[in-house]
């Protein structure tokens, strides 16, 4: 009993000295920090600069080749068919020039047709949707022709394609321009003689900011619960239920949802290894394609003597 009784008083007697030791501003109600504020003030302050993000040019080609991209869902994802298929495309590429496009570009598209006249089939119109991968890779254009909307979708890499022309490179405001289908006409009419506007090398696409007047109900879709930002005139058609009812369903925690956003995405590793594969073979064919573009722009047509 003794021991232990000397044993306690000693860690005791410890403890004591332990707490004198310490400062005595812990018995004190100031903040802690005004010593450090003090020890600071002949210091200067560093600044605080933004870490460099990180920029892969080769990343970029996803915006110019979204086809080469698989789909996102993972159901359908198959390493050799897709392989085998880039490998198709870049043939296919090498045969034909596909220039790069967006939605709201205007093209005009050549394709065989047996039945004309010339055996071609030309039509302009410009582009509403763009989707798939792949092979499957497809487009639609739109032109109103004799006051009648009319709609051509084509394969990407389908082999009656003859010639794809960017008759004018721009992007929209949206994804998708369905809405054009209940626009007034003058937005989707082009005349099929139209001639091509050429950018400036090194320019950045431009966006164009325009936005459409929607003819009145009914229309076919929902418009006014998609969030449009190329539409102008959806509010002096709406009633008050269906504003109510457009609350209702808006589902704005989605932006928050990480799981959904990777799920539409494909991860930034298997886009390199993509990219890596396929990069030197398309970045040879664009710079081909631009030499053969300025020998055309440069040749003067020679007078034919007698």
């Amino acid at each position: 009993m003794a021991l232990v009784i000397r044993k306690s008083s000693l860690d005791i007697f410890s403890v004591g000295k332990w707490m004198l030791r310490r400062d005595c501003r812990l018995l004190s109600t100031l903040p802690e920090k005004a010593d450090v504020l003090e020890n600071t003030e002949g210091e200067q302050e560093k600044p605080i600069r933004p870490k460099p993000k990180f920029n892969n040019p080769v990343l970029e080609y996803r915006h110019v080749y979204p086809e080469f991209l698989p789909d996102p869902n993972p159901k359908w994802r198959n390493s050799l068919r897709e392989k085998m298929e880039r490998a198709d495309m870049l043939k296919r590429r090498s045969q034909i020039d596909i220039p790069e496009f967006y939605v709201g570009s205007i093209l005009a598209v050549t394709i065989s047709d047996p039945h004309a006249q010339s055996k071609t089939n030309k039509f302009v119109g410009i582009c509403i949707e763009r989707k798939g991968c792949g092979l499957r890779a497809e487009f639609i254009l739109r032109n109103v022709i004799d006051h009648q909307g009319v709609e051509v979708r084509y394969e990407l890499y389908d082999p009656m394609i003859q010639s794809i022309q960017v008759l004018r490179l721009e992007k929209r405001l949206d994804d998708k321009l369905y809405y054009l289908r209940d626009a007034l006409p003058e937005y989707s009419t082009f005349p099929l003689d139209m001639d091509p506007e050429i950018l400036p090398e090194g320019t950045p696409v431009p966006v164009n900011p325009v936005q459409v007047k929607l003819k009145p109900r009914p229309w076919l879709e929902r418009w006014e619960r998609q969030e449009l930002k190329g539409v102008s005139n959806i509010e002096e058609y709406l009633k008050e239920k269906d504003r109510v009812r457009r609350e209702l369903r808006k589902t704005p925690w989605e932006k928050y949802d990480l799981m959904k956003q990777y799920r539409k995405t494909i991860p930034v590793e298997d886009q390199s290894e993509i990219w890596s594969e396929v990069y030197n073979q398309l970045h040879q064919m664009r710079v081909s394609r631009k030499k053969l573009s300025r020998k055309r722009s440069f040749t003067i047509n020679k007078p034919q003597l007698g």
